[in-house]
């Protein structure tokens, strides 16, 4: 297995990894609504795949303002979707990819990720939900599942509020691609 950053002819290949392991549903969720039209923070989309080339895992990170502090919007990452094609689970790839995209978002400077998931899975990488507990997301969302991890002291402490989409738009036929 390799881990690399995305390529443009992974798209195909992503779209259906991530219908085979979450389902067409995926797209109904509200941390998509972040993601709808946009595109992932250069760098932070990352891929597994393995020695022939198939792409097997998959991660991104999304830049958003996760709600105010003091009337100014705080910056952070939305990571997600995190997966794994179905049968190649259980061997650490979606760990893998976690590890590298935390630490790669650290190294580039970013302060914060927020997240919606599986507490027990995402606590092992400092994901709380205690981080994230001044945050909501536009639409329904479980509460208990909308985590933070703070990658500089305090870069979520105080923050209130809705968590919005910021960054770079998709160019209309990349938005046709991923619809």
């Amino acid at each position: 297995m390799r881990l690399r950053q995305e390529e443009a002819g992974d798209v195909g290949a992503r779209e259906q990894l991530l219908d085979a392991a979450m389902g067409p549903g995926r797209v109904r969720k509200s941390s998509e609504a972040l993601r709808r039209g946009r595109l992932p923070v250069e760098g932070l989309a990352l891929v597994a795949e393995t020695g022939d080339g198939l792409l097997v895992g998959t991660v991104r990170l999304w830049p958003v303002a996760a709600g105010e502090r003091a009337s100014a919007p705080v910056p952070a990452l939305l990571l997600g979707p995190l997966a794994v094609l179905p049968g190649f689970d259980g061997f650490g790839l979606g760990s893998s990819l976690m590890r590298r995209a935390v630490a790669e978002a650290a190294f580039r400077g970013h302060k914060a990720i927020v997240l919606v998931g599986d507490a027990p899975y995402y606590e092992r990488f400092g994901f709380s939900a205690q981080a994230a507990a001044g945050l909501t997301m536009p639409g329904p969302f479980e509460r208990h599942r909308l985590l933070g991890l703070e990658l500089a002291p305090g870069a979520l402490a105080d923050a209130q509020g809705l968590i919005v989409p910021t960054g770079r738009e998709a160019a209309p036929e990349v938005r046709a691609e991923a619809a």
